[in-house]
């Protein structure tokens, strides 16, 4: 373990500086919270240090963008409702995912960005923060982390942990890297018995428990109000078709996909919510390409005339305009993609989901929905045509398809307080 570690250590600065450029395009596109990003290399005001320090002690709550973030939020509440007297950090990776966390955490929570992974940066937020124990979000594996935690003497948890087929090859074939760090963990909790048996034949003697998805229990805000489409779209009543969460290719697709629906459903308008938002301008070249009269939320507050489109560039909405919508598309599963992205958020909002047929990152909860009958699924890119035209033709349809949905989400409910549970007993 110390040789792999004194490995990573040395190899680690020469592989950042190849990232660098990078994660600082990332940091100048992407929106967010930025005022405090040195903390990223363990730097902290003199007033936060004092602050964080006066918290040691507390529980750590690691996530890494806005969809962990979210997740995060939700259990640190319960948690902190259940013990009001235990301290809470929450901290983010992405500046996204620090906004988020900075305005919709709850009083007296600390909220920082986690350190890069070398052991300089983590070593000085280790030991400022010196926490009683460390939870991370779904599968942030890094080494420095996981042994600056021990060193300070706190327990470690790895929760919502989800594991792939394609990660757990990866993770096996360097298993005498990583089956001692996961040994480290006093406790894996992970979504599923399928995600389970990936992370012990990855390593046989790891703390793995199977508990559920989080996001099972996410709760929609009672205040929720849905985006105002009309300031983009005209007065209504409109049919809004919802592309979530896409990536490189299925803009164009749905787009299409639109354009040839519309004149059989005039009601009809479209809005785009992409993956990373600053692949806005990107999109909104292929929009123009399309002929499609759009806005980006981005940069207009309401469009000076009704618009057929509308790019939603932006970050942290994802509800708001789900609740929108009548029809979901959620991406990463088609025009070549695969992978998939999870199905819970709109069928807690009782949407009719539309998604490609495998989703190799959310088997289960499309198991779920599938023999629930609660989702529309797509074996190819021609067929997105069909099955949208048959659920924009009948209302009743799309209303039973969410309704099933939101009720097969409803029975899986309950792993915030199993999890809260565990996480007690590793302090």
């Amino acid at each position: 373990m110390r040789f792999m570690l004194l490995i990573y250590h040395i190899l680690f600065p020469i592989g950042f500086l190849l990232f660098l450029p990078g994660l600082l395009y990332k940091l100048w596109r992407r929106p967010g919270w930025k005022t405090t990003f040195a903390e990223r290399f363990g730097h902290f005001s003199p007033e936060r240090r004092a602050r964080l320090a006066s918290g040691r002690g507390a529980i750590w709550l690691h996530s890494v963008s806005v969809g962990e973030t979210v997740i995060a939020l939700a259990l640190l509440k319960h948690y902190q409702a259940t013990y009001p007297d235990h301290k809470f950090v929450l901290s983010t990776t992405t500046t996204t995912g620090q906004a988020l966390a900075r305005s919709k955490a709850p009083e007296g929570v600390e909220v920082i960005f986690c350190p890069i992974d070398f052991f300089p940066f983590v070593r000085r937020t280790m030991t400022l923060v010196q926490p009683s124990l460390l939870v991370i979000l779904e599968t942030e594996i890094w080494p420095a982390l996981i042994y600056e935690a021990k060193r300070v003497g706190c327990s470690l948890a790895l929760v919502n942990a989800r594991m792939s087929d394609r990660s757990s090859r990866g993770y096996y074939r360097f298993r005498k890297f990583f089956r001692p760090l996961l040994e480290e963990f006093d406790l894996i909790a992970t979504q599923s018995e399928a995600d389970a048996e990936r992370f012990r034949h990855v390593s046989p003697a790891a703390a793995v428990v199977p508990v559920g998805n989080l996001k099972f229990d996410q709760p929609v805000p009672a205040d929720l109000q849905p985006v105002d489409l009309n300031r983009y779209f005209g007065p209504g009543p409109h049919l809004i078709l919802l592309g979530a969460s896409t990536h490189p290719g299925e803009e164009e697709l749905i787009a299409s996909v639109f354009r040839n629906l519309q004149p059989a459903f005039p009601p009809l308008r479209l809005v785009l919510v992409p993956r990373h938002a600053e692949r806005g301008s990107e999109i909104a070249a292929m929009l123009q390409k399309q002929s499609l009269k759009f806005a980006r939320r981005s940069r207009e507050a309401a469009a000076a005339e009704p618009v057929d489109c509308l790019l939603a560039d932006t970050t942290g909405e994802m509800l708001k305009l789900m609740a929108a919508a009548d029809v979901v598309v959620m991406g990463k599963s088609l025009a070549g993609q695969d992978e998939g992205h999870n199905l819970i958020e709109p069928a807690l909002l009782a949407k009719p989901i539309v998604t490609g047929s495998v989703l190799r990152n959310f088997r289960f909860i499309l198991q779920i929905l599938t023999e629930a009958d609660a989702v529309r699924l797509v074996e190819n890119d021609d067929r997105l045509q069909p099955v949208l035209t048959q659920l924009f033709a009948d209302a009743a349809q799309r209303r039973q398809l969410g309704e099933r949905a939101y009720a097969a989400v409803a029975r899986h409910a309950g792993a915030t307080a199993k999890v809260i549970k565990l996480l007690e007993e590793t302090l």
